[in-house]
């Protein structure tokens, strides 16, 4: 691992948002950076969160940053490698070939977090992030710091017909593995970011390079780091750690604007993120929030005021 930086620099979200720089040995693309974004508390505590966001995205959910402090949090989040403030000029957004190479940013913003006097770190996750937490739960099941995993709407399964995840599935993934850089189109629903973005349908403010509109081919390799990651979950990975899974109430797929976009998961079937976090061992809490989006702490006021107020009760219920 290499050595620890100590120094925060101002960050693009305002007052009281650090971040700090994070180096690695270079990988198949070139020089390779990460980037902790920090968040402190107004008193002094020994308890934090740290966050690692979904795919096509990156750290920007400020009103999540601040609930945490508000009940005794400091706040972390990671932007990986290749994504949002960590993308640099020689590299393909989004590009990795196994999940694991995130592990090494995970581990050196945990190791920060515990230079920084803190003895207890909520894991969180959404979606991609919330895949990449519970096996990194999985893998480190005797980590000093980690006393609880939350993930958000986790990337549990591939949404997608049965036929086409048992037959071209497969076949995606073994050609993402030997040509990683082919382009393949990703089916994202083309409503997810309009209904979150103020520019469009939505109440968020968020940086469009970093989050674009629609990203309509997805490199093979990441079909491959996903479809291998995903089947130790659904062997049934083990948690060692209370661990709290949210879904919306319901998935759909609009073909146009419409209302269902502003209370559904559009991205990923909340049907599979239920069906692999019950298969979850360990002690796992599972929980449904009505008419959450996607990113259930972007979701209406009212429901994502729900997603809070749950998330809260069960972190004092485990008496985290």
């Amino acid at each position: 691992m290499t050595a620890l930086s100590t120094v925060y620099q101002p960050d693009v979200l305002g007052t009281g948002y650090e971040q700090m720089t994070l180096n690695f040995p270079d990988d198949y693309e070139g020089k390779i950076t990460a980037t902790l974004v920090r968040k402190k508390a107004t008193q002094k505590t020994q308890k934090a969160v740290l966050y690692i966001h979904g795919f096509i995205d990156y750290f920007f959910q400020t009103e999540m940053a601040e609930k945490f402090n508000q009940q005794g949090y400091d706040f972390y989040a990671l932007d990986l490698r290749k994504y949002g403030r960590s993308h640099l000029p020689h590299q393909k957004f989004y590009s990795v070939r196994k999940i694991s190479e995130y592990d090494a940013e995970i581990n050196q913003a945990l190791d920060i977090i515990g230079n920084e006097e803190h003895d207890s770190v909520l894991l969180a996750g959404h979606s991609t992030g919330g895949l990449i937490t519970t096996l990194f739960v999985a893998h480190h099941p005797e980590h000093p710091l980690i006393k609880a995993l939350w993930v958000n709407s986790p990337f549990y399964d591939f949404n997608m017909p049965l036929w086409k995840k048992k037959r071209a599935l497969p076949k995606l993934s073994a050609l993402g593995k030997h040509c990683p850089n082919i382009r393949f189109p990703s089916e994202l629903n083309k409503f997810y970011v309009p209904s979150l973005h103020q520019k469009f349908h939505g109440e968020w403010n968020f940086n469009l390079d970093w989050k674009p509109n629609s990203y309509p081919l997805v490199n093979l390799s990441f079909v491959h780091a996903i479809f291998e990651a995903q089947k130790e979950i659904h062997q049934g990975a083990q948690v060692s750690v209370p661990t709290l899974v949210m879904h919306s109430h319901q998935t759909t797929s609009p073909k146009k604007w419409n209302k269902d976009a502003q209370s559904s998961d559009v991205i990923l079937d909340v049907k599979d993120i239920k069906k692999y976090a019950n298969k979850l061992q360990g002690d796992v809490t599972v929980i449904t929030i009505k008419d959450g989006l996607h990113d259930l702490v972007l979701s209406a006021p009212l429901v994502r005021q729900d997603v809070y107020t749950k998330l809260f009760d069960w972190l004092e219920q485990k008496k985290l």
